[in-house]
């Protein structure tokens, strides 16, 4: 990412530079933006880094991937430009992406909010209260000690004395040159943040999976209001899916199960997706669908390389929250936030709640900590 002032902190703004910092935020998602927000109102004076561009993740999270986002709550359609273009600073529109074409209500734009406006919002949110922005990565960190230790790809070691990591996972696609080209324009990883948009409406579409999210996603897309067929491509000639959801999608009158099959080609006029090239994983055998969009279901990864153990994971990756209902790590004073920590949800909204939740947590182990003991109290 290039650097802008706003985000490299100089002079008695410089990180670390009084000590270590009170909580430093790991992620530029949902989850990061949100945490910032909230620990900049408890006065913590967050510092986020935000990351760079690299194939795993990029600034603003997932989100910046995406068209409209018709789900995030108060965000109705409407003329989303004007009020984005009012909000977010004049240096930054450059990042804004085009206008959708053809979505207009009284002569003005009409359309839901796109990823990279929302996440531009929240960016702007989290200015706006005093957070400092770093455009850099973090390479490792240590958090054995009661100060936590973050190793930055450029620049000197900084401490915190809480951490938040809202660094999210990114969703794993087949990697075919054909797929990288759509998407976005007809190639998504995900059902519901996508599905209900105008561009799938009332076509036939594809799932690509044969686990319980791939049938959670054809299923959703199946009961969407004038839904046409969907094709479920599975690899084999069984699912991995628990039994119930593989009952679910084989007995749905809108679900057409398509075995032993992989995509080998997704189709397009260039600005859309028109279909799949299709080859039997029995005999090799080539065959067309005729649809309007292809969902990948093949799972996430969670951004976590860079932790290199430092956190309880559990069997999939993901950071495992020790306490119910607290975003608490098995680091004293670490907190996990959004997708990095939910393989279940993965939604930007509850990202979100995950990120106030962790800065709450973090505000209140630091009051915990600057609070008189018993004995000292009693002098």
């Amino acid at each position: 990412m290039t650097s802008t002032p706003e985000n490299n902190a100089s002079g008695s703004d410089a990180v670390g530079s009084n000590g270590p910092e009170k909580t430093i935020i790991i992620g530029s998602g949902p989850a990061g933006w949100s945490a910032a927000i909230y620990a900049a109102r408890a006065n913590l004076d967050p510092v986020l880094y935000e990351g760079t561009v690299k194939a795993e993740m990029i600034p603003l999270g997932q989100l910046a991937y995406t068209t409209e986002v018709e789900n995030f709550a108060g965000f109705p359609a409407g003329n989303i430009r004007a009020f984005v273009e009012s909000a977010v600073d004049k240096d930054r529109h450059w990042n804004l992406p085009m206008v959708p074409q053809g979505h207009t209500k009284d002569d003005q734009p009409h359309y839901a909010v796109q990823g990279t406006e929302l996440m531009e919002l929240m960016k702007q949110q989290a200015l706006n209260f005093g957070t400092r922005v770093i455009g850099d990565d973090i390479e490792r960190v240590d958090f054995s000690g009661p100060v936590h230790t973050l190793y930055p790809a450029s620049g000197e070691p900084v401490q915190a004395r809480t951490v938040i990591v809202a660094t999210g996972a990114r969703a794993n696609y087949l990697g075919l040159p054909s797929e990288e080209a759509y998407k976005n324009k007809g190639v998504s990883a995900c059902a519901v943040c996508d599905g209900a948009l105008p561009v799938f409406r009332s076509k036939p579409l594809a799932v690509v999976g044969g686990g319980d999210s791939a049938v959670e996603e054809a299923t959703y897309l199946a009961n969407l209001k004038g839904a046409d067929k969907i094709y479920l491509i599975v690899r084999r000639d069984e699912m991995r899916a628990s039994k119930v959801m593989q009952d679910r999608a084989i007995n749905h009158p809108n679900i057409v199960m398509v075995w032993n099959t992989v995509v080998d080609e997704v189709q397009g006029d260039g600005k859309i997706v028109t279909g799949l090239r299709v080859k039997s994983t029995v005999d090799g055998s080539i065959r067309q669908l005729d649809v309007g969009g292809m969902f990948v279901a093949i799972g996430h990864t969670p951004n976590t390389t860079f932790l290199d153990g430092a956190l309880d994971m559990n069997d999939s990756g993901y950071i495992r929250w020790t306490k119910s209902f607290r975003t608490n790590t098995s680091a004293t004073g670490v907190f996990a936030a959004g997708d990095v920590a939910d393989d279940y949800y993965r939604q930007a909204i509850t990202s979100a709640g995950t990120g106030c939740m962790a800065a709450l947590d973090a505000e209140r182990y630091l009051a915990e900590q600057e609070a008189p003991t018993d004995a000292a109290s009693a002098t």
